[in-house]
């Protein structure tokens, strides 16, 4: 069974605000899309993906994403987040009814192919069924099988949220990289441990050696 994933990437202007400690105004978008770009390659590398849709309406995100493989869909105005999920969601269905789906979060640099391929093994056990992020408050993939709505209820407190709406709860060792999201300097210090893709490695580099 193979799925399609729907990636959310906002505006990058707009995006990673909570890195201000760690990156300034001018290198935040290119981080964020950094963190995009080796999600996707990442996810697109793996097995059990047929194919990426990211929700975009930002023009060089869609650009540079497009231009590694993913299909590029145009978010939902002023909707938000969820809405922009359950949008892309209706449009990959549209072209494939019969596939799962699942969103995953634009800010895993550090995935690895087989642990998504792992942690979506085992999301093909359960109607509905998330993966909770390493700080063990939010939320990094939330899956569906085919006929069953996504219903994402991303935002604060993601995870408690998603167990709320009757999305089992995956338990899995050694899927570090599908777990660990980048919001903060700390966050962003733990995906360089595990190993982070080649566009957040450069950008990275750029930022350690200004600190110097």
């Amino acid at each position: 069974m193979q799925w399609t994933l729907v990636v959310p990437v906002k505006p990058l202007a707009l995006a990673k605000s909570r890195l201000s400690d760690t990156a300034d105004d001018g290198v935040r978008p290119g981080l964020a899309l950094a963190f995009a770009q080796d999600t996707v390659a990442a996810a697109l590398a793996c097995p059990a993906v047929a194919d990426v849709a990211v929700v975009t309406d930002d023009a060089r995100a869609g650009r540079e994403l497009a231009a590694l493989g993913a299909g590029i869909v145009a978010g939902e105005p002023g909707g938000g987040l969820n809405a922009a999920l359950a949008h892309g969601a209706a449009v990959a269905r549209a072209t494939r009814p019969k596939c799962p789906v699942a969103a995953l979060n634009a800010d895993l640099p550090a995935l690895r192919p087989t642990e998504l391929a792992r942690v979506l093994a085992a999301a093909t056990q359960f109607p509905r069924a998330f993966l909770p992020d390493a700080a063990g408050i939010g939320t990094t993939l939330l899956a569906a099988a085919p006929g069953r709505e996504l219903a994402p209820a991303f935002g604060t407190d993601s995870r408690a949220r998603h167990r709320a709406s009757g999305a089992v709860e995956l338990r899995l060792d050694a899927v570090d990289s599908v777990r660990q999201d980048v919001d903060t300097g700390g966050d962003l210090r733990s995906a360089l441990a595990l190993g982070v893709g080649p566009r957040t490695a450069a950008v990275a580099a750029r930022l350690l050696i200004a600190g110097q």
